[in-house]
């Protein structure tokens, strides 16, 4: 395995999730200051990673023997830097503005909007109180995980 392909995979891939879910990602509070570099925590990176890179779950157990600090993990694999700054990440998130704006111009022009089909019929959702009381009888009617007869 060539561990300069490796990072640039791994790279790319972390790159393109983040631009893809940023709108979320950013609301969340995990972002740290680790060498001057304001990035998503390295836990985030590293489970991220996990799952969109199958290679690096084989890897894994061996690159925490040597170091378990996450911080220096995510160094060592070359995350260690903001993503907002990236310039595959600004180009991506430019992109998907522009189709945002082509997409609501071509509603207005088109002068349709895609709506959900309308309920049928309406429902019923049950008082707060009776839910209070259905919940306490059914916590009341426990008998723990040992049945005594």
């Amino acid at each position: 395995m060539n561990t300069r392909q490796f990072r640039k995979s791994i790279k790319e891939k972390w790159l393109n999730y983040y631009a893809d879910n940023r709108q979320w990602i950013i609301c969340l509070r995990i972002w740290v200051n680790c060498d001057g570099q304001r990035r998503p925590s390295s836990s985030f990176i590293l489970a991220t990673l996990s799952i969109l890179e199958p290679q690096l779950n084989q890897l894994l157990p061996l690159i925490v023997d040597l170091s378990s600090n996450p911080d220096r993990i995510v160094a060592a694999l070359g995350l260690n830097f903001n993503p907002d700054e990236h310039p595959s990440v600004i180009s991506k998130i430019k992109q998907m503005e522009e189709d945002a704006e082509n997409n609501s111009e071509i509603e207005e022009s088109n002068g349709s909007v895609r709506m959900l089909p309308a309920a049928t019929s309406e429902v019923q959702l049950p008082s707060p109180a009776s839910t209070a009381s259905l919940l306490s009888k059914i916590d009341e009617g426990c008998q723990g995980g040992r049945f005594r007869e």
